[in-house]
């Protein structure tokens, strides 16, 4: 694996750039006729090599349509992405093409099952992977997946075990391990957390501060918990109806906003002896 911060052996001074992105969906309306939905416009960031960025925001905010074109999932209506300082095209590609980003960008999303082939072992699934990016013998693939399943926690037992048998917490792990499979620069994680309890959430986060430690592998980081990209991300940008409200360094995001959306965010986040109060009923001292 090249060393983070290079590219085909030049100097790299940004690891992701994305530039005035916009997607418009056609929307299907009961009267036959079509309408267009802006769900992302004017989005510009940019990541540095190993750096850590979070997009937060409400559901329908855009985040996961910016983190899907990042990927390569969805294709932009409008902008550019430039990842290593290669600039991802537009439209069909070649099988080389893509094997090339895939090496570059793996996205790890919040359903972990869903990307898992439930007859397949943890172990043969993350071999599968080697197998397809990487020219190696038997015993090197399978040592190289033992590392793999040590980097996110995970044992021999769990290894030989198919996803069924693991925990939700597990399974999240299992995909991380399958996404460092191919040794990207990148790695998207669309609220990789948030379908799990705090006390297994804590300790995937715990796991990916260890893995951008070792490897030197940015973070684009989607998500709706403030207190959760604290832990996690140098910066932050928010998005508000497909635009781009607030954005800067993580703590004078969180600890000075400067939107109004952004404070409205921030209070909403539940701290010691909040309760909940029912909608329509008072609450009484």
């Amino acid at each position: 694996m090249a060393r983070p911060g290079r590219a085909g052996g030049r100097r790299m001074t940004k690891l992701l750039e994305v530039s005035g992105l916009r997607k418009v969906f056609p929307v299907r309306q009961s009267d036959g006729t079509a309408e267009e939905l802006v769900a992302v416009d004017e989005v510009s960031f940019a990541i540095a090599p190993g750096g850590s960025m979070a997009i937060v925001g409400e559901s329908g905010s855009g985040k996961s349509t910016v983190a899907r074109i990042v990927a390569g999932l969805e294709t932009a209506t409008q902008g550019s992405i430039r990842i290593c300082g290669d600039e991802r095209p537009a439209g069909r590609q070649s099988r080389g093409k893509r094997k090339h980003f895939a090496r570059l960008v793996q996205m790890v999303f919040q359903d972990p099952y869903s990307s898992l082939d439930p007859s397949q072992t943890v172990r043969s699934s993350i071999e599968e992977v080697l197998r397809e990016h990487f020219d190696l013998r038997t015993a090197q693939r399978l040592a190289r997946v033992t590392e793999l399943l040590e980097q996110v926690g995970l044992d021999s037992r769990q290894g030989d075990a198919r996803p069924r048998a693991l925990s939700g917490g597990q399974r999240q792990r299992v995909a991380i391990a399958r996404a460092l499979a191919v040794e990207p620069r990148l790695l998207v994680l669309d609220e990789a957390v948030s379908a799990l309890d705090v006390s297994v959430q804590a300790q995937v986060i715990n796991v990916l501060a260890d893995i951008r430690a070792a490897l030197g592998i940015g973070f684009l980081f989607i998500s709706h918990d403030l207190a959760v990209v604290r832990q996690l991300c140098d910066d932050c940008i928010v998005m508000f109806q497909g635009h781009v409200v607030d954005g800067g360094e993580i703590a004078t995001i969180l600890d000075a906003p400067q939107a109004e959306y952004t404070r409205g965010l921030i209070e909403a986040i539940p701290r010691p002896g909040w309760r909940p109060v029912r909608r329509g009923v008072a609450e009484t001292a």
